[in-house]
């Protein structure tokens, strides 16, 4: 398969999204909530909101009078409607380059572990401060793909030494903590600050986590291509790197960059 053929990153399975990224969304989610310390009663933007595994933890922390989520997949936002359906919450397909709603619409825009998909992150950004009303806030955080912090960056490795690959998004540059702070910049948005959040999370044993990881799209096709033998030995080389406590559980941290801005006031 040549470079122009390969295949896009794409979450369409809400249950199996849940198992391998929920999860982890959750767990940086929450730090991610704390540090933008918003108060109750705003209107929000989740773009990007996948099958809503952020957006709850969003309704649960921040108390929203609205949230308006929008994501690409179908599929996604059917998972998320169910999991929503008592939360105020609305749900549309949509693209976060042009998004469906006027402008100064929200008090605050964001954008969970969704930035480096985006083909034009900037013209993200740039949509993102425009339905956000004067003063209003703009955040959002993805993990540090380039600098090992993505929660299965292990695997990624181990499968680059058998010089398999794994498919990177296609912004994957926007997940620096520096272009996320320039990206910011040059939409126009004051008062910008950035963070990392680091986080961790315990799985049963060795092969919870590689049932786990292999749901990833952008591992499966690679290890589904690889010989029955290699396949051992890289579960074998995966499993000396992931040190397990005395009941076998393994403990793995991952790593996101965040950054939050405000929208100039008129």
């Amino acid at each position: 398969m040549t470079a122009m053929e390969e295949p896009q990153i794409r979450f369409d399975d809400g249950a199996a999204y849940e198992e391998f990224m929920g999860a982890w969304s959750r767990l940086a989610g929450d730090t991610f909530l704390q540090w933008l310390a918003a108060p109750a009663g705003w209107r929000w933007v989740d773009v990007g909101c996948g099958n809503g595994a952020f957006t709850e933890l969003l309704v649960e922390r921040c108390r929203p009078v609205e949230v308006q989520g929008i994501d690409p997949s179908r599929e996604q936002i059917a998972f998320a409607r169910t999991r929503l359906a008592t939360r105020p919450v609305q749900l549309r397909q949509g693209d976060a380059m042009a998004l469906p709603h006027t402008d100064a619409a929200f008090d605050a825009a964001v954008m969970a572990l969704v930035i480096f998909f985006v083909p034009e992150p900037a013209k993200g950004v740039a949509e993102m401060a425009r339905v956000v009303r004067p003063g209003g806030s703009v955040s959002a955080y993805a993990w540090d793909m380039l600098g090992g912090g993505f929660p299965f960056a292990a695997l990624s490795q181990e499968l680059a030494a058998f010089g398999a690959p794994v498919l990177l998004p296609p912004s994957v540059d926007a997940s620096r903590i520096e272009a996320m702070q320039a990206l910011w910049k040059d939409a126009g948005l004051v008062d910008i600050e950035t963070r990392a959040i680091t986080v961790h999370r315990t799985f049963a044993d060795f092969d919870t986590f590689w049932k786990i990881a292999l749901t990833g799209p952008r591992v499966a096709p690679r290890v589904a291509a690889m010989a029955p033998a290699d396949v051992e030995l890289l579960k074998s080389r995966l499993r000396a790197r992931l040190a397990a406590d005395a009941t076998g559980r393994i403990t793995y941290g991952a790593r996101a960059n965040a950054v939050k801005g405000r929208k100039a006031d008129a």
